[in-house]
């Protein structure tokens, strides 16, 4: 391999990363003062799933640079922490309480990331 993977997971989690940021302070300041107590602890729990997912997905993107592939957790955690997190946000901003049943699914996506990310750094890496 030349050494460049085929997506850039550091990059996609790097600016993960910087939204999950964005969308804290936006929970502590503008969301803080519009919701009920119930939808500003679904915005941190978001933030924080969001901002996990953000650093599993740079360290996911640093093992496929390493083992010369490309990584299967990080989409996987992409994926899991938008429908987590995605689903927590929405509620807080008010859509349906029955978008939580979705969650879930969420987060057994992450988990899922995590189990692959296990195996990921377990194969060897790829010849050159």
């Amino acid at each position: 391999m030349d050494g460049r993977v085929k997506h850039n997971w550091i990059v996609v989690g790097a600016l993960w990363g910087a939204l999950g940021i964005v969308l804290g302070a936006f929970g502590a300041h503008w969301v803080k003062e519009r919701v009920d107590p119930e939808g500003l602890g679904w915005w941190e729990t978001a933030t924080l799933y969001h901002l996990v997912s953000a650093g599993a997905v740079v360290l996911a993107g640093m093992l496929g640079e390493l083992r010369g592939r490309a990584s299967r957790s990080a989409p996987t955690f992409l994926a899991g922490a938008l429908v987590f997190s995605g689903t927590l946000y929405a509620m807080a901003l008010g859509a349906p309480r029955v978008l939580g049943a979705v969650t879930p699914l969420g987060g057994l996506l992450l988990i899922i990331g995590w189990v692959l990310m296990a195996r990921e750094a377990r194969r060897p890496p790829t010849e050159a």
